[in-house]
C-alpha cells in the first residue's frame, strides 16, 4: 500500500464472539498495511504481564472513566465481566487526522454505539469456520469457573444474534485469507467511496454551469 495519508479515511469495525479472531486479524492488518492505525482503548481492568499504559490500553481509574464518559468523551463504552472499556472520541480522530483508517476490534454493543458516532465506519463481522470450533476456543480458558463459561458462551450467542447489522461478514477459516478478505473490503470501501465523491463533484460542476447558464438566459 502507498504510504501516502488517504484524503478520505474511516473507521474500521471488527466485531466477532469471543474467540472469533477480531483481534488477530486486526493485529495482522495494523502490521501488513501502512494505510491503517489503531484506537487505544480505554479500561479499567488491571494491566497484564507486559502490557504497556497508552500502548495497549489507557489504564484508568473507575473515577476517571466515569468523568470522561460523563463529559460525552467516549465514542462507545461498556461494562465486560466487572470493567469498563471505552474508545475515546479524540483517539480515533488522531488516527483519522493523519491519513489513515482506524481499525477497531469492539463487541456488538460497542459497535452499535460507534456508528452513531462515526456513521461512515464499515463494519464487518467475523465468524469462526465452525460451532465446533468457536466452543473450543470458548473453552480453551481452563481457569474459568463453569459460572464464567456460561457467561462467554452466553456473550458470544448474543453477538452471533446481531450479524445482520453488519455491512460485510468474513469467515475465519484460515487466517491470511481471513486478513486478505478484510484488506479487500477495506480497498473496495476507498474506491466506492473516490467513486461516489468524485460523481458527486462532478454533478456539483455541472448544476453549477447549468444555473449559471439559466441566470445568463434569464438576464438577457
Amino acid at each position: 500500500m502507498s504510504a501516502n495519508p488517504l484524503a478520505n479515511p474511516f473507521p474500521v469495525i471488527l466485531s466477532a464472539p469471543s474467540g472469533g479472531g477480531k483481534t488477530t486479524i486486526a493485529r495482522h492488518l495494523l502490521g501488513r498495511r501502512n494505510d491503517v492505525g489503531y484506537s487505544v482503548s480505554c479500561t479499567t481492568r488491571q494491566p497484564r504481564r507486559g502490557e504497556r499504559n497508552g500502548v495497549d490500553y489507557h489504564f484508568l481509574t473507575r473515577e476517571q472513566f466515569e468523568e470522561r464518559r460523563s463529559a460525552g468523551a467516549f465514542a462507545e463504552s461498556a461494562e465486560v465481566h466487572g470493567n469498563l472499556y471505552g474508545t475515546l472520541k479524540e483517539e480515533i480522530a488522531k488516527v483519522l487526522a493523519r491519513g489513515r483508517h482506524v481499525v477497531m476490534d469492539i463487541d456488538v454493543q460497542g459497535a452499535r454505539q460507534l456508528r452513531r458516532a462515526f456513521p461512515e465506519a464499515v463494519t464487518i463481522f467475523v465468524l469462526p469456520p465452525s460451532a465446533e470450533v468457536l466452543l473450543d476456543r470458548l473453552k480453551a480458558r481452563k481457569t474459568e469457573s463453569p459460572q464464567q463459561l456460561v457467561a462467554r458462551l452466553n456473550s458470544a450467542l448474543q453477538e452471533l444474534q446481531a450479524v445482520e447489522e453488519y455491512e460485510y461478514v468474513v469467515v475465519n477459516d484460515d487466517l491470511d485469507e481471513a486478513v486478505r478478505r478484510v484488506g479487500s473490503i477495506v480497498d473496495a470501501e476507498v474506491v466506492s467511496r473516490e467513486r461516489v465523491l468524485g460523481l458527486r463533484l462532478q454533478v456539483e460542476a455541472l448544476i453549477h454551469r447549468l444555473q449559471a447558464e439559466i441566470d445568463l438566459q434569464s438576464s438577457s
